[in-house]
């Protein structure tokens, strides 16, 4: 028996977290969303009109059906990432945050030294932290202890496609903390978020993957079911590899 997802303490029926960037149109997205059946919609703080007076990403995204997870993009140093977490409390829009410190304006690697300095801040600040990190194990055995309540170790770069580039260091990072882990970035189609969720992820955000696709309702359908289909296949666990043939029929009581 499956258990839902569990953050700071609160439940959700999806494991499948997506963004709202990068759609043709609002109707494009308010239909992908549907479609990926999230609970939880992520919003780049930085990038949203905050006057509710102006037409609003946020006036397509029903606050009573999802729950919003602002987010630090684009914010290269801890004290813009603080700041604009602060702004989006202030905004009315979430306690609970993507944190984001940049690193590197090429690849947008974070930069964890900045990371782990800005949780620390905003832990004490009373916000529920999940941050954007690297696969590392022991960054993310930090991040835990500085009081986050999930980590979300990138696959490959941001809005790559590139899928799971490196399936043991998740492995390990799973194994070395006790808060959800989500992966984030870098997941560019079905079969990735499936690999996720099959090395025992508890969750998958994706953003490019669904929104840039020639179809993003169907392949945010797509997602959703093959994030479903890889954690039953978690559950059920895989056979091991080897490197010879088994047989799938019993060979007893054959003639030869």
């Amino acid at each position: 028996m499956d258990t839902p997802l569990s953050i700071a303490g609160k439940t959700f029926r999806s494991r499948l977290l997506v963004g709202t960037g990068k759609y043709p149109d609002y109707p494009t997205m308010v239909r992908a969303l549907e479609a990926s059946g999230a609970d939880i919609v992520t919003v780049a703080v930085r990038r949203v009109n905050l006057d509710r007076s102006m037409e609003s990403l946020l006036d397509h995204v029903d606050p009573k059906r999802y729950t919003l997870l602002p987010n630090t993009a684009a914010c290269y140093t801890a004290d813009d990432a603080i700041r604009t977490c602060l702004l989006a409390r202030e905004a009315g829009m979430s306690n609970m945050v993507k944190l984001e410190v940049i690193g590197d304006e090429k690849t947008l690697f974070p930069d964890t030294e900045g990371l782990l300095s800005a949780a620390k801040v905003l832990v004490k600040e009373g916000f529920v932290v999940l941050p954007y990190t690297n696969d590392d194990p022991i960054m993310a055995k930090k991040l835990e202890d500085a009081g986050c309540a999930a980590v979300m170790p990138l696959a490959a770069p941001i809005g790559s496609g590139l899928g799971i580039r490196n399936p043991f260091n998740l492995r390990i990072l799973i194994d070395a903390v006790k808060v959800p882990v989500i992966v984030d970035a870098g997941v560019g189609t079905a079969s990735d978020a499936a690999v996720a969720m099959e090395l025992g992820s508890d969750g998958v955000l994706m953003n490019t993957g669904i929104a840039g696709a020639k179809d993003p309702v169907t392949m945010a359908e797509a997602m959703r079911e093959a994030v479903s289909a890889g954690r039953k296949a978690f559950l059920a666990g895989r056979i091991p590899r080897k490197l010879y043939a088994t047989a799938s029929s019993p060979l007893d009581g054959t003639f030869f």
